[in-house]
């Protein structure tokens, strides 16, 4: 019961909060100068679909938001766009979290690779309906597999490094609904 405190609860939002800066900021840094032909993984989106699967409550809604748009903001994105995308994909999966749960690692990676194709395609379409320009869908398209790649990865640093596990059904019933 100890490992579902209140002190613990903030501590973890605290460490997503973080880790979110952390990204935004080795992702600032200038350390190639040249335009790239590839797109790196989306490691913001990963880290948050992880969280949300494995403990909803340690990446609550607001926190999602406020990191999104502080990335929109300074990777000069439309600003809310992504943000909305990625916090409406978030909470989808916290609703499928409970039914995940008991499920294989193979049904959680093809509903996060569905929610990233699905967050691609209307951030495209949305983006092209209101005439802004856009990076190459190549671009994107790489992003969004490199990110649906590297999914696998990040659950593993979430589990072995940062302690963010599934809950199991008595975690759960534990924590009284929380979860």
């Amino acid at each position: 019961m100890a490992n579902f405190s209140t002190s613990r609860l903030w501590l973890m939002r605290a460490a997503f909060l973080g880790l979110g800066v952390l990204i935004i900021f080795f992702h600032l840094l200038p350390l190639d100068t040249q335009p790239r032909r590839w797109a790196p993984p989306d490691l913001l989106v990963a880290f948050a679909f992880a969280w949300c699967l494995r403990r909803p409550d340690y990446a609550p809604m607001l926190i999602i938001a406020g990191v999104m748009l502080m990335a929109d903001l300074l990777f000069q994105r439309p600003p809310g766009l992504m943000t909305l995308l990625v916090v409406l994909g978030s909470e989808s999966l916290k609703n499928r979290a409970a039914a995940l749960r008991g499920a294989s690692f193979v049904a959680e990676w093809l509903a996060v690779c569905l929610t990233l194709l699905v967050i691609t395609v209307l951030n495209r379409v949305i983006l092209a309906i209101l005439a802004v320009e856009q990076a190459q869908l190549s671009l994107s398209l790489i992003q969004m597999l490199m990110t649906m790649l590297a999914y696998p990865l990040v659950v593993v640093v979430t589990q072995s490094l940062m302690g963010v596990r599934k809950l199991t059904p008595s975690d759960a019933e534990a924590m009284g609904g929380r979860g």
